[in-house]
């Protein structure tokens, strides 16, 4: 069975990405996927300190709950990242865990150099976001973000779901066709 690992980077419990991954989240179980949840904002993730400790053996050198949750990111085949856009970026919470991936690609680059480094094709990232403006680029600084994460931690880019002008809370639980298009994007995601 197949499992999903979906990273929430909002803040807000039971907030539209909550509601948008509840969603996805039925999509891969429908598909016969696994999922595993993980709310980056009740965790205790310090920001990288580019201290260089990483540089030589991949492991990152602050003890915090970031590292236990790569190690889940390193078995997951399907990596979801979610986050509402603020200022036309990631949360603070998902980009703290994010840039704590320069050990991830340390270690990738530390692999590649001994020819110990395999491309996995079928491994998968995927980036979902909300955002309250309609703004033609508001997702392009954030998806960018994504796209380099997931290149870091080994994982192609799968692609993202998107939706503008997701602003109040329940805006997202209001709208059935973008819950039905985050179900299907759940069920592809496995597929």
């Amino acid at each position: 069975m197949m499992k999903a690992l979906l990273l929430n980077g909002s803040p807000r419990r039971g907030g539209n990405t909550e509601v948008l991954l509840d969603a996805l989240a039925e999509g891969v179980r429908s598909a016969g996927g696994e999922v595993e949840m993980i709310r980056l904002a009740e965790l205790r993730i310090a920001p990288c300190i580019n201290c260089g400790g990483c540089d030589q053996t991949g492991i990152c050198i602050i003890q915090d709950d970031a590292g236990g949750v790569y190690e889940k990111v390193d078995q997951s085949r399907r990596i979801v990242l979610a986050s509402p856009i603020y200022f036309y970026g990631i949360t603070a919470q998902a980009k703290a865990f994010v840039d704590r991936a320069q050990s991830s690609w340390s270690r990738k680059r530390i692999q590649q150099r001994k020819g110990e480094w395999r491309d996995d094709p079928h491994r998968l990232g995927f980036f979902v976001s909300v955002a309250a403006t309609k703004g033609e680029k508001v997702f392009d600084g954030a998806e960018l973000t994504a796209k380099y994460f997931f290149d870091a931690i080994g994982a192609a880019y799968g692609g993202a779901l998107l939706f503008r002008g997701i602003e109040k809370r329940g805006d997202m639980e209001k709208d059935a066709a973008k819950l039905r298009q985050a179900v299907e994007f759940g069920r592809r995601i496995i597929a």
